[in-house]
């Protein structure tokens, strides 16, 4: 890839590089619960949903087919962190609770995961934050849009 100045061109790039360094400091700091970004960003998903999850809407929310939130969900659920309820009008249809386990588990998620956030945003002026999330959030409405305007379908995600 050729070196450039453009800070356009490097946009992409850094956005990834972020995201990927991020990670890595939350799955170092999560490494002790022996959690990993698969299985705690599921678990944060389901805590911070207002009642059970769906397991269509867990795999949007992550971005991920459904097999692979059925495989995912699977583990947890053997860990004995989440359970599955049947829809009483659909038994094909899964929603997703936190067991008892899962909801202490998730706390101490939320706490680690807090404090990376924390320690990433230091030092850093409000306004910029402000700032960085309207210009993160019209990125990726416009590439939402981009997709859906060529069918991608889960483009809005």
């Amino acid at each position: 890839m050729p070196a450039t100045d453009s800070p356009h061109a490097a946009f992409g790039a850094l956005i990834g590089q972020t995201a990927r360094q991020w990670r890595r400091a939350a799955d170092f700091h999560l490494q002790p619960f022996g959690l990993t970004e698969a299985t705690w960003l599921p678990l944060l998903c389901i805590a911070r949903a207002a009642e059970p999850m769906w397991q269509k809407d867990l795999a949007a929310a992550l971005s991920l087919d459904g097999s692979s939130v059925v495989r995912l969900v699977d583990t947890l659920e053997q860990a004995g962190l989440v359970a599955r309820q049947e829809d009483a009008g659909d038994r094909r249809a899964k929603a997703i609770a936190l067991t008892g386990p899962g909801q202490a588990l998730a706390r101490k998620v939320e706490a680690v995961v807090r404090r990376v956030r924390e320690d990433a945003l230091a030092g850093l002026p409000q306004a910029d934050v402000d700032t960085t999330l309207r210009v993160l959030r019209q990125v990726c409405d416009a590439l939402a849009a981009s997709m859906a305007a060529k069918g991608e379908e889960g483009a809005r995600v």
